[in-house]
This record gives structure tokens, C-alpha cells and sequence, in this order.
């Protein structure tokens, strides 16, 4: 699975890679449902036996490092080799590395979970349920999955981004019952779905499921 849209990806990532993650670095403290979300996934890691867990799309490391803050041995995944720079620098001693998620070569597995903080909002539609498959290869059977995303419909072009820099890439919004379509679709048992800021201009859906048996 291979496309243009992952050049794209990775080369516009890796242009803002600094500005982006100035201003996400403080981002979750003001947060608190997003923080409840990740403070579920990290107890759901530690009851299912822990484990390593990867932060699929980790961008400059942020979440990676609040997950091992809640006692989870949590590492990272990048498209951008820049994020992933950004990453080991302001996270020391933590595990960051450059691949991509359409062929996630993870070492340690198998996984005691797996994170896609959205991460999949510039991946095409028809790319999604084959990366959701691919997710769940990994994962130990009842491990804890969580994707957080852009609720809603369409996808609009974004051509420049974090500190006025240059992007060539899609932002799709996504209804979260489709999310969970293609959940089921891959293997897993949807457990939970969050709609938060309903009634806001962008809102946005946090979906936890578990892995089912390992797949071919």
C-alpha cells in the first residue's frame, strides 16, 4: 500500500516539524477529556498484563511521553524522520523511529496496545481500513487499541500550516460510526465512542477497542 499521499505526508511533516511541536507541546493540559481518554487506554494496557505499546503517527512525541507518564512502556512511530528528531530531543531516553504506518515493522511485538492520536486525518479513506488491519497484526489478543480523530464529513486541502510553512496534504474528517465500520471490518471488538465538542464548529471522536485473535 503505497501512494503519493505518504511522500506528501512525510515531506510536509518534516517542513514544520519544529512550529508543530511548539504548539503542541503544551496542548493536553487544557484538555481534560482527551486526557480521560488516554488515562482509560492506560489502565486498559496495565489490567490486559502491559507490555510495549506504540504511539502509531507519534509526531514530536508528546503523547508518547504522557503515556509513559501514566506507567505505560510506550515508544513511537513516525512517517517524519524531522518528528522523529524532534521527538528523541525533547524526550530523552524514550524510543522513537521512523516508518510508516501502512507497514508497521514493530519490534517487540507482540503489543500490549496500540495508540493512532490523530494520525490517520491525512490518510485517504481507501487506505484506512487496510492501516486498521495492519494495526491490529501486532496487538496480543484482547490488547487495547484508540484512535482519535476530526469527527464529521469531507476532506479539505491544506497548503500551509504550523508557522506559515508550506503542506501538501488532505485533512479528512471522518463519522465515527464508519471508523467503527472499518474497526469491525479489521478484526476488533468496538468497545466504546466518544463524541466530544458536538456542538462546536470541529468536533472530534475517540474510539477504544480490543484486538481479536491474531490475523494472517
Amino acid at each position: 500500500m503505497t501512494g503519493d499521499w505518504i511522500d506528501d505526508n512525510r515531506i510536509s511533516y518534516d517542513t514544520v516539524a519544529e512550529a508543530y511541536a511548539e504548539q503542541v507541546r503544551d496542548a493536553l493540559a487544557g484538555q481534560p477529556h482527551l486526557l480521560a481518554a488516554l488515562a482509560v487506554f492506560a489502565e486498559a494496557v496495565r489490567a490486559g498484563g502491559g507490555g510495549p505499546v506504540a504511539d502509531m503517527g507519534c509526531g514530536p512525541g508528546h503523547v508518547t511521553a504522557h503515556l509513559r507518564g501514566l506507567g505505560v512502556d510506550a515508544f513511537g512511530v513516525d512517517v517524519s524522520p524531522a518528528m522523529v528528531g524532534v521527538a528523541r530531543r525533547d524526550h530523552p531516553g524514550l524510543r522513537f523511529e521512523a516508518g510508516s504506518m501502512t507497514d508497521p515493522q514493530l519490534a517487540g511485538a507482540p503489543l500490549g496496545g496500540l495508540l493512532s492520536w490523530w494520525s490517520l486525518v491525512n490518510v485517504p479513506d481507501d487506505a484506512v481500513p487496510g492501516i486498521l488491519a495492519g494495526f491490529g497484526r501486532p496487538l496480543r489478543p484482547g490488547a487495547p487499541l484508540l484512535l482519535g480523530f476530526h469527527a464529521g464529513e469531507g476532506a479539505r486541502p491544506k497548503t500551509e500550516g504550523y508557522g506559515g510553512h508550506p503542506m501538501q496534504i488532505h485533512v479528512y474528517r471522518r463519522v465515527p460510526e464508519r471508523v467503527a465500520g472499518w474497526l469491525r471490518g479489521a478484526g476488533f471488538a468496538v468497545e466504546a465512542q466518544w463524541l466530544l465538542d458536538p456542538d462546536e464548529q470541529r468536533p472530534s471522536a475517540v474510539l477504544f477497542a480490543r484486538a481479536a485473535a491474531p490475523r494472517p
